[in-house]
């Protein structure tokens, strides 16, 4: 308990020690990736040229995760247009490349080269998941986006890294966005309907599907169709679900699991994590959610492979006390590709480390709010 009022209750010791030995871990793969992408032999054609634009060396003046913030932040416009070939870092030359597109629903969409960071983000990921509820070898429903998007690659490679087939149904998030800004209404209930019949159609079609990845939105909407035709997630064999959005609040969540999934895995038989990811970052996993703490949702980013921090809205260089509000910012570092420090379009709370992740987390996500007037949230 903490000794001020309101204040976060002390870290615990061992808890203290494991992100000690985390930040050492950050620390030795910062300047391992740093050098990979500025030397000349491994570095993409984007940083061996930014590198000169630079008033420090990377390969000598980066010694730690700090170090970073020597960088200027890094811009959105880099990755609106091409050519996409200047992120390939020259160490993996050669390799089959997917490039990830964003929104694209104010322009150029921002687009990221990606060789294998999509399945490692997931395979990381899998080992989060309760196999009970998650079983080996079950077959998947992948309802979201489809298109040119991460998300739908990465959640077919999680289906069948864990021995399952995945199913997907055509979503396209940008005619969504569209109808949302045109105020078609009408049409958008027919475009949400047309997603959802995909889904139940794949659902009630005998294909043993157990697992399921579902935006907060259609999850809901999925609910109330089977509802509809006298069934639920639960009958249909549903056992485990991952989300992802804004959209997924403790008030949504409260309502998912008491209301849509009737009660507790336990009590209604099926399991649901929320998660935090982007094209960027990849995928960060949830402390567990329970009623005892208001369904709190706090999100751990997949260190080292990418890290997050809540920071001042005045100073992005500066993290916020723990419990405080600031800007989402976020760090890539792999192999395939490198950002040092992207402000993010959400801000949140700062989350102290725990066991299971020993190093800061965010909850609370929500839209940045000198931005969020301008952002249309779409199927998200």
């Amino acid at each position: 308990m903490s000794l001020v009022e309101g204040a976060p209750a002390p870290i615990d010791p061992e808890v203290q020690a494991a992100a000690a030995k985390a930040l050492d871990q950050l620390n030795e793969h910062t300047l391992k990736t740093v050098h990979w992408h500025f030397s000349d032999e491994t570095g993409s054609p984007f940083w061996l040229e930014k590198k000169a634009e630079l008033n420090f060396d990377p390969l000598t003046d980066v010694k730690s995760f700090d170090d970073l913030k020597k960088f200027p932040h890094f811009e959105d416009e880099w990755l609106r247009g091409g050519p996409i070939n200047r992120w390939v870092p020259k160490g993996h030359a050669g390799k089959p490349v997917y490039v990830f597109e964003t929104g694209g629903t104010t322009g150029i969409p921002k687009s990221r080269m990606v060789i294998e960071d999509h399945w490692k983000d997931y395979e990381l990921f899998s080992d989060t998941l309760p196999d009970e509820h998650f079983p080996k070898g079950s077959n998947w429903l992948m309802l979201g986006p489809s298109g040119p998007r991460r998300l739908r690659l990465a959640v077919e490679h999680l289906a069948q890294h864990r021995g399952g087939i995945c199913f997907c149904i055509d979503l396209d998030p940008r005619w969504v966005v569209k109808l949302i800004k045109k105020g078609w209404m009408e049409h958008l209930e027919e475009y949400k309907k047309h997603c959802i019949d995909q889904a139940i159609t794949i659902l009630t079609a005998g294909h043993d599907v157990k697992c399921m990845f579902a935006t907060p939105k259609l999850l809901e909407s999925l609910s109330e169709g089977l509802e509809e035709k006298g069934t639920s997630l639960a009958e249909v064999g549903i056992k485990g679900i991952f989300s992802g959005g804004t959209e997924f609040t403790p008030q949504w969540t409260r309502f998912a699991v008491e209301e849509m999934l009737g009660g507790s895995p336990e009590e209604g038989g099926v399991f649901m994590t929320p998660t935090y990811g982007n094209t960027l970052m990849g995928l960060a996993c949830s402390k567990p959610i329970n009623a005892a703490d208001g369904y709190k949702i706090s999100y751990y980013a997949p260190q080292p492979r990418a890290v997050t921090e809540v920071v001042q809205f005045d100073d992005y260089n500066t993290k916020v006390g723990y419990g405080e509000t600031g800007r989402v910012k976020l760090y890539t570092l792999t192999d395939e590709f490198f950002v040092p420090g992207f402000m993010e379009r959400d801000e949140g709370e700062r989350e102290q480390p725990f066991d299971t992740y020993p190093w800061d987390g965010v909850s609370g996500v929500r839209p940045f709010h000198e931005l969020a007037s301008a952002t249309t949230v779409g199927v998200y």
